[in-house]
């Protein structure tokens, strides 16, 4: 099967509605419809073909420090994984970082869990971008909802309002 690809803009009934009132604002991003069942990166890359390496994940990620708790956003290739109790958390200014609960990170975003994507995101958010990512010609990532994928320059994931490009993987 292969994906057809359009102009996102032009589906905004493939995005989540925080990612349709965003998208806009993101130059060169394609949808494309996908079996829901497929959303996990793994599968969706084995079954529509898509190399790992030009897939990215969005990581909510939760940094506590005493009783305050700052979200952020992380973008890193399918391929790496995020420095969580490193990077992120020393970029949080928390005492301990970790993923977000499922519950939390949909409540918080109003996106699908397994479909978060860094457009649309809380204003308040910062949106780490792995420089791999922010490199890279094209990624696909989440649209917000299991049901499509959106293809997205990385310079335009760098360029988001609240994004910041540095090296996050480990």
């Amino acid at each position: 099967m292969t994906l057809h690809w359009v102009p996102a803009a032009g589906r905004t009934d493939l995005l989540a509605d925080p990612v349709a009132r965003a998208i806009g604002q993101v130059e060169g991003a394609r949808v494309a419809e996908i079996d829901p069942g497929l959303a996990d990166t793994a599968a969706f890359c084995e079954r529509y073909g898509v190399a790992m390496d030009a897939s990215a994940n969005c990581v909510v990620v939760a940094g506590r420090r005493g009783a305050e708790v700052r979200y952020a956003a992380c973008m890193v290739l399918a391929t790496t994984r995020a420095d969580v109790n490193g990077v992120v958390r020393r970029h949080l200014a928390a005492r301990k970082a970790s993923f977000a609960p499922m519950d939390e990170a949909v409540e918080l975003t109003g996106m699908e869990y397994g479909g978060i994507t860094p457009i649309g995101l809380p204003a308040d958010w910062p949106i780490l971008v792995d420089t791999r990512v922010a490199e890279h010609p094209e990624v696909v990532i989440g649209s917000g909802l299991r049901r499509s994928k959106l293809a997205v320059p990385g310079a335009a994931l760098a360029g988001l309002k609240g994004a910041e490009v540095l090296s996050l993987t480990i």
